[in-house]
């Protein structure tokens, strides 16, 4: 068990894809970043867990799933992981995967956003984002999928500690990181694109204010990926970077200057001290100190689950949906 080394956020800056043939190009160049991290930070830290952003593979740029389907999504495992796993197992450290749109023959009319935790033995977790940033991104949160069985919220027992991820628009979401805390999860990696104006600079840095917000809450560590595209590569969005790490106590470890390009941050993960902490305290433990029963909310639907059909994931039904649980919300 390593209870103390490092974990790195890095930061991409790549154009706007309009095929999966770009896709090799970028995980080649993502291969490098991590590896140029572990070697050239090697007399100073042990780098052991490297996260990459959302979208750092192919980002939902079509209007239609049928199109995302034919031009950008690859299943999984493909050669891409393979690469992943072969430098994982090179280095001995754990890669949290910038985000695939995937293809599932399970699932024939979705496609799901979804990265991968890979370790030196291979694939150690497989998360879809529950949460898309509706309207505009069409691909499935699993939970729209009518008997969808497999795990929602992985979280894995590795030799860095109990390792959860969430995407983007999930950290939103208190409920879906409370969920991944509480299957036990010490450290939370946040795969994401978080664009302006809800970046890491004020008045509106909700990049830095909900990675922190969700540290203190559920005593994790978190490690955030974000993407450090300019407005040329994702109009009319342009992506601000402030990639980072946080501690438990919600203090910022290491943090990118917010703006575009690649860049990369490292910082200490002490996980001994953590369990410590978590062990010790009797104030401010969130988890502890949940009164469950207080709150039934989500005894009652909202935004509620879509169908399995391809015709539930286009942006009209979305905003019929979205209309609906306006609707309930005044009920």
């Amino acid at each position: 068990m390593s209870e103390l080394y490092y974990a790195a956020a890095c930061q991409t800056a790549f154009d706007c894809p309009a095929d999966r043939s770009s896709i090799e190009e970028r995980t080649r160049r993502m291969c490098t970043i991590a590896e140029q991290t572990i070697v050239g930070y090697e007399p100073f830290f042990d780098v052991r867990l490297l996260a990459f952003p959302e979208f750092a593979h192919a980002a939902p740029i079509y209007d239609s799933i049928d199109k995302l389907r034919d031009r950008l999504a690859v299943p999984i495992p493909n050669e891409h992981t393979e690469r992943y796993t072969r430098l994982a197992r090179q280095y001995g450290c754990y890669i949290q995967t910038g985000t695939f749109l995937e293809v599932d023959s399970a699932y024939p009319d979705a496609v799901f956003n979804t990265t991968l935790l890979i370790g030196p033995g291979g694939i150690l977790s497989k998360y879809r984002k529950v949460n898309p940033w509706i309207p505009w991104e069409l691909h499935a949160s699993p939970h729209d999928i009518a008997g969808y069985s497999e795990d929602l919220f992985p979280v894995v027992d590795t030799e860095l500690g109990r390792l959860g991820v969430a995407i983007c628009y999930d950290w939103l979401f208190p409920e879906t990181l409370r969920e991944i805390a509480f299957r036990g999860a010490e450290v939370i990696i946040r795969v994401s694109a978080y664009m302006d104006p809800w970046g890491a600079t004020p008045p509106m840095d909700w990049w830095t204010l909900f990675n922190r917000a969700r540290a203190v809450e559920n005593t994790v560590y978190v490690v955030a990926a974000n993407q450090g595209a300019s407005l040329a590569c994702y109009p009319p969005f342009s992506w601000p970077g402030g990639s980072m790490v946080v501690d438990y106590d919600g203090r910022i470890l290491a943090q990118a200057d917010p703006g575009p390009g690649e860049k990369v941050v490292v910082a200490p993960l002490d996980i001994g001290a953590l369990r410590h902490e978590r062990a010790r305290r009797s104030g401010h433990d969130m988890r502890a100190h949940l009164r469950s029963e207080a709150h039934d909310y989500l005894a009652t639907g909202r935004l509620g689950a879509g169908g399995a059909a391809a015709s539930d994931f286009t942006r009209a039904a979305i905003e019929q949906r979205i209309r609906a649980a306006k609707a309930r919300l005044d009920e």
